[in-house]
């Protein structure tokens, strides 16, 4: 079965993909939960028109993606934790305390589109992924000292 997301849906696809899905999973799940509707000749044509009548503000959402993807490169995170004497940090760094500390900065981004590949435990360098647009990934590095 083939549906068209009406919102971006985790591991499957982003808003106006036309995917392919087992039955179940989208008369079951993705339709209900508006989702998704099902790909047909009508549900197709409004698509392209819609994308059609956007495309201009998609281009400036992906301008502004870039932008703040470079000013993201260019920029280094000062993070504070509790850390012991051999600079074991008590717990993890978090998204939220990323995205607090580019607050701080003047950068608003999002918590929940930080990932942090491989726990921050300990002092130091460390980088964290910001995933800006469909197409657009910034790195954000981080430096990690003791409060």
């Amino acid at each position: 079965m083939e549906v068209i997301l009406i919102q971006d849906v985790a591991n499957l696809g982003y808003k106006n993909d036309i995917v392919k899905v087992k039955d179940g999973f989208g008369r079951n799940y993705l339709i209900p939960n508006k989702m998704a509707v099902i790909a047909n000749e009508s549900n197709r044509k409004q698509l392209a028109e819609n994308l059609k009548q956007q495309a201009h503000k998609i281009a400036k959402l992906l301008a502004d993606a870039q932008a703040l993807a470079e000013k993201l490169a260019n920029t280094v995170v000062t993070v504070s934790a509790k850390a012991n004497e051999d600079g074991k940090i008590f717990g993890t760094i978090t998204t939220a305390q990323v995205s607090e500390a580019l607050a701080a900065l003047g950068i608003e981004v999002d918590k929940k589109i930080i990932t942090i590949e491989e726990a921050v435990k300990t002092l130091g360098e460390a980088t964290a992924t910001a995933k800006l647009h469909r197409e657009v990934k910034a790195e954000i590095k981080l430096n990690v000292i003791a409060e």
